[in-house]
């Protein structure tokens, strides 16, 4: 036996440093901390996205609450009030009559924005 393991080592010098018991605690050291353990680097990379979506997420609903105060700021105006109310809740006076038309864009857009949320 030991004679077959001295020629491996005659013929691939490089095996008789990977046979080395240091070596081979590293190896088992970082095959252990890279997919074994609790706090493994594929968790992390896995918790990492979802923290660049979280942030992500987070910035866009700052950017919606600023539309939004933009909004309520136009929204105390009486006139911006009515403008609003006609053109999202297609209220009208009793006088009036209202004709919607849909563009094919508009729905396909619609569709779109539905798809991705």
């Amino acid at each position: 036996m030991k004679n077959w393991y001295q020629n491996l080592i005659s013929d691939y010098p490089f095996l008789k440093f990977l046979g080395s018991r240091y070596t081979l605690v590293l190896l088992f050291f970082i095959i252990w901390m890279l997919f074994l353990d609790n706090y493994s680097y594929l968790d992390h990379r896995v918790l990492n996205k979802e923290i660049n979506e979280l942030e992500d997420n987070k910035e866009y609903y700052k950017q919606e609450i600023e539309k939004d105060k933009k909004n309520i700021k136009n929204l105390n105006n009486p006139g911006q009030t009515e403008r609003y109310a006609r053109e999202k809740y297609f209220m009208k006076k009793d006088s009036e009559d209202i004709y919607i038309i849909d563009i094919e864009e508009d729905k396909l857009k619609d569709s779109l924005e539905r798809a991705n949320q």
